[in-house]
């Protein structure tokens, strides 16, 4: 069992909350560009303040390498914060040491210390046993609501629990907490049909979660460029388009065992195509093979239609990565309509999940993200998550 913040008493505690502020900085002010995940954390945080707890932030941003990088710093970060609370937030220039300690002693109830970047020491992500001692002797209770970082064996997600004075004081913030209320049931019982959309560059990346998938869904839908490795596979000639030849032999495993386990597999019948990945440039529609000397970019119209289809009678939909080179307004279209279908999904009853990345940067960017069940905040975890891999900073936080 994993206890939630609101089952803990925090009132006069210090509360240790493992946040995700790996936000997007401009180069040259250090302002947040993007505060979508600042925003994820408001909840937890407002929730803390509300019961009267001695609030401690702690994040990672980047990757300085175990360097003090100034340009990575968390101050920015919380400057929007401060303005999202409309309340002071203390920043600390480290996040263990003497001064982070009485810093972290003097805090009052209803007060925010955001301490600086983890990463900036190396022992953050060796999971060192000193570093995770020092962090767990900053607060009483410890709650994680970084989904992002909980694939990873790090002394604040890992290290810091197994240190709590008291270790039946951990909890999931209400963010991670809504991550394994939405991802659970794909694992164990989804509503049918269940389809996967699956996109995005490389076969390799999503190896393992396609093993899983084909263990669970009805129908596996492959668009990106990861599709050509697949129709490369099948025989059928792709062009210039992106290819893992190495892959190919996999590919044929992959679709040979969808086979036997009753899973249909579409791959796009049609594409965007042009003859560099770029935009500005000429794009034509090709059906089946596609010509030498051009790529597929997209998914082309008639994919358009049999995907959303399989969509739209689907009771259960995962999508994870884009039908093509989504930032790009030519090649966007594809994309765009897998969203709307999963919108449309949802408005009929669907439980609709995005698996975070670049799908999740795509439905924000359509101004979609709310139509559907839910978007994971965690590419990398959401899929480890589905491929039935232990989530390390999950499974610390059982009681």
């Amino acid at each position: 069992m994993i206890k939630s913040i609101d089952q803990l008493e925090l009132a006069g505690k210090r509360v240790f909350i493992r946040v995700d502020f790996n936000v997007p900085l401009d180069k040259k002010t250090g302002a947040v560009k993007d505060d979508a995940r600042i925003r994820g954390a408001l909840p937890t945080i407002q929730y803390a303040l509300a019961k009267k707890a001695k609030v401690i932030l702690a994040s990672h941003l980047g990757r300085p390498d175990g360097q003090v990088v100034p340009a990575m710093s968390l101050e920015g970060a919380g400057a929007r914060l401060s303005e999202l609370l409309g309340s002071d937030v203390l920043h600390a220039d480290d996040c263990v040491g003497d001064g982070v300690k009485k810093l972290a002693a003097d805090l009052r109830e209803g007060q925010v210390l955001l301490l600086e970047n983890l990463r900036f020491h190396a022992e953050e992500e060796a999971n060192d046993d000193g570093f995770s001692k020092e962090l767990a002797a900053l607060c009483d209770i410890y709650v994680d609501d970084a989904f992002g970082t909980v694939h990873r064996a790090h002394a604040s997600t890992v290290g810091m629990v197994k240190q709590l004075a008291d270790k039946s004081q951990k909890a999931a913030g209400f963010l991670v907490a809504k991550e394994l209320k939405h991802l659970g049931p794909l694992l164990k019982n989804p509503a049918r049909p269940y389809v996967a959309v699956l996109g995005g560059a490389k076969v390799s990346d999503k190896i393992k979660v396609i093993d899983q998938l084909l263990g669970k869904v009805d129908t596996l839908l492959v668009g990106g460029a990861m599709a050509y490795t697949f129709l490369a596979a099948r025989g059928v000639k792709v062009g210039a388009s992106r290819v893992e030849k190495d892959k190919l032999e996999l590919a044929t495993r992959i679709l040979e065992n969808a086979g036997k386990k009753g899973v249909e597999v579409l791959l796009p019948k049609d594409h965007v195509v042009a003859a560099e990945p770029k935009g500005g440039i000429a794009t034509e529609i090709e059906a089946g093979t596609i010509s030498d000397g051009k790529m597929g970019l997209d998914i082309g119209p008639k994919a358009i239609v049999e995907f959303s289809r399989k969509v739209l009678a689907a009771k259960t939909v995962f999508w994870n990565g884009p039908m093509g080179m989504f930032e790009v307004a030519e090649y966007s279209t594809g994309t765009k309509a897998v969203a709307q279908a999963l919108v449309e999904a949802t408005q009929a009853g669907a439980q609709t999940i995005v698996g975070g990345g670049d799908s999740a940067a795509a439905i924000a960017e359509f101004g979609l993200a709310d139509k559907v069940s839910h978007v994971s905040t965690g590419g990398g975890a959401s899929l480890e998550f589905l491929e039935g891999r232990e989530l390390p900073g999950v499974a610390v936080l059982e009681q």
